[in-house]
Parts: C-alpha cells; structure tokens; sequence
C-alpha cells in the first residue's frame, strides 16, 4: 500500500497522566483515517498523587489506579503491553522490549522519569526507588510485612522534597496504624526540606515530622555497606532506604536523536512538540522547555494534558496548533501522613485536616474523570482500618 493510501499511524507510548487527556480525546472525537496503539507496561495507571495515602492506608490500591483497557476501547486503541526499549527519531520507529518494531507517522511521548539511585547503589536490595512506580506498588507491601516480621526495622528516605516528606510521613503513618516499633528517618541534602517553598510550609513540614517521630537529618549522605554515611561521619544504619531523589531520563533516550537538554530531557516548544522532530510530541517529566523558572513538576505534567491532546488532534487535522503556557504559580497539596496536608501557593502556605479532605476530592475526581467500567474486585486498604 502506498503511503498516500495507508491510514496515518498515531502511536502513543506510555500510559502517563498527560495521555489520559489523548485517550479522552480520542473516544470523544473519531478522527478517520488513523490508526493508534498504545504502548505502556501496565494495565492501570497509578495517579502518583494518591500513593502517599495509599501507603499510609487512606485508599485501596485500585483507589489509585486507572484502568487503561476501557479508555483504549472507547477511543478505538490498540493496547500493547510492552516496554519501550529503542526510539529512532529519524526513521519514526520504535522497538520494543519484546523485539517488536512499530513505525509511526506520529508520536505522542508521556513515559515520565526514573529516580537516580546512582549513588545509592551500595545498598543492593535494601534500596527501593520511588520510581518507577509500579515497581514502588509492589514492593511496599513486602516493606510492611517485614516490618510485622522484623522489630525495630530501620527504614530511611532520602530526599528532602514535597515527595521524600510525603514518603517519610506515610510510613510513620502505616507503622503507627500496625503499632509497629519500625523507625523511620528522612534524609535531606544540605538545603534542607521543601527546598524552594515558602518558610511557613518548611516549619509545617518540620513539625509534622516531629509530631510523627520521624528523625530529620540534614545533609549530604552517600551510601555504604551497611546503610547511610551522614554529613558528620554518622553512620546511619538501614534495613530499607526509599530513594526519593533527583528523576533522570530513560537510558533509551541518548540514541533517539531527538534534541536533549543538558540533563538528557527531550527538549519541545510551547506546543509540546520535539524542537527537532516536530511529528514527535511529549508532555511530563520527559519533557524540557528552554524557559527559565519553569520548574518540572507533576503538576504540569498532568496540566500538559489537554494540550497535548488538543494538537494531535489538530496536527492530525491539519489546523494551527495551541501554544502552552504553564502557571507561574502552581498550588502544591503535600500530605502528611495522618489525614492532614499542606497546601502551598507562591510564598503563601496553610496546614490542616481541611488541607487533606481538600486534596482527597481533587485526587479523587481526578481518578473518576477517567474510570469506566473496572471490573477487578476490592482490595483492601495496607492497614487495619478500611477505606472511607
């Protein structure tokens, strides 16, 4: 078949949250002539805004989850589970884990970011990287488990960001429900906690850590054989480290030929389009834009969503695409462990119980706006309390 002939190839690879909006999109507005696929390594989608209350017991894991099979069939997608393992810009190909080659005339990108556990590598199987985060769903039950089995476990997250405080906070919160005696401590670099946030929400952090007994160590560590070596020489021993640490680009992304900025993020313009191949388009944290201020967040990534979808849907058509233009000021919800969060907006913040039922609803619509039909039973929340 001729490639004026054949139907043009719209190829979304990961089930990230701007791709929901594609998904959407695409069941509410048929476009002919197109084929599209779907590739991600998993079923569900897990929204990384619920998992601190899903550890801590607040949720049920598939609270968390969007299935992705009812979203591909109402917008006429083929599914593949698979991984990407190679991405060709030039020829407008990928390769995927299993072997398989898939060609594409368009290519939606929202594969995320791996957590960089470089420097962590010492602690072998002690070390559990927050992402990815399927990977994370899995193996904090195991933590829980050996924390029943194990007295006095050691458990220390190292990052002292909005997701290291979260991590730290859930974990108090899951061995506080069990009466657990497991010790938890986060470990920040020398800039302390919530680096860049206004002061009134780092005293916040502080003092929900303090409330939770979590012990707060400040300053650089690097890992050694028997858990964490400190700022001041303290050896930090571990049982567990979860590692919520500075995200990097997938490997495969050095040999796609696409632009890269200096940390190995690909690069695009306001319209979420590759600067150097524009038939490629990527929102979230595999993305770059050469703006300066502009911070990565998760937040954009979900707000990148609706653009994203909205010029796939015009570059297929042929119309003028929608430039971006992310908030300067972003409203930040960081829970804390025991049904109260801290909400944070420019140098203003705020902490309280009203805080977490306020992230609850919008966490929770999120997760509907895009749940159809699921058909997998309840699983119980990891406490001894159920699920609201």
């Amino acid at each position: 078949m001729s490639s004026a002939l054949r139907p043009k190839r719209l190829l979304l690879v990961g089930g990230g949250h701007a791709q929901l909006f594609v998904l959407e999109a695409l069941a509410r507005v048929r476009v002919p002539g197109i084929m599209v696929s779907l590739v991600t390594p998993d079923v569900f989608q897990t929204y990384s805004g619920m998992v601190p209350g899903w550890m801590a017991g607040h949720y049920a894991l598939r609270d968390c989850q969007i299935d992705l099979r009812p979203l591909a069939r109402a917008a006429g997608v083929d599914l593949v589970i698979d991984t990407l393992a190679r991405l060709d810009g030039d020829a407008r190909c990928v390769q995927l884990a299993s072997g398989r080659r898939l060609g594409y005339d368009l290519l939606s990108l929202a594969v995320g970011s791996e957590t960089d556990t470089s420097w962590l590598e010492l602690l072998g199987d002690r070390l559990l990287a927050v992402k990815p985060l399927p990977d994370f769903c899995a193996a904090w039950p195991r933590v829980l488990a050996a924390a029943l089995q194990r007295p006095g476990l050691r458990l220390a997250v190292v990052g002292g960001g909005a997701a290291g405080v979260e991590l730290a906070l859930a974990a108090r919160a899951a061995f506080a429900a069990r009466q657990l005696s497991a010790e938890v401590s986060l470990v920040s670099s020398q800039q302390g906690l919530l680096p860049g946030r206004p002061t009134s929400a780092r005293r916040y952090a502080m003092r929900a850590l303090s409330r939770a007994g979590a012990h707060l160590h400040v300053g650089p560590a690097t890992s050694v054989d028997d858990g964490l070596l400190l700022a001041d020489h303290t050896r930090l021993k571990v049982d567990c480290v979860i590692a919520a640490t500075g995200a990097r680009p997938p490997a495969w992304f050095a040999a796609s030929g696409l632009a890269r900025d200096a940390s190995g993020h690909i690069l695009v313009d306001a319209c979420q389009r590759s600067v150097s191949h524009p038939e490629v388009l990527v929102a979230g944290d595999a993305s770059a834009r050469a703006e300066p201020g502009l911070e990565r967040s998760g937040v954009h990534a979900v707000r990148a969503g609706p653009i994203l979808a909205e010029n796939l849907l015009a570059i297929l058509a042929g119309r003028p695409l929608t430039s971006a233009r992310p908030q300067r000021r972003t409203l930040y919800l960081l829970s804390c462990g025991s049904r109260r969060a801290i909400a944070m907006w420019g140098n203003w913040s705020l902490e309280g119980r009203w805080v977490w039922y306020w992230k609850r609803w919008i966490d929770r619509r999120f997760v509907r706006r895009f749940t159809r039909s699921d058909p997998r039973p309840q699983v119980a929340p990891p406490r001894q309390e159920q699920a609201r």
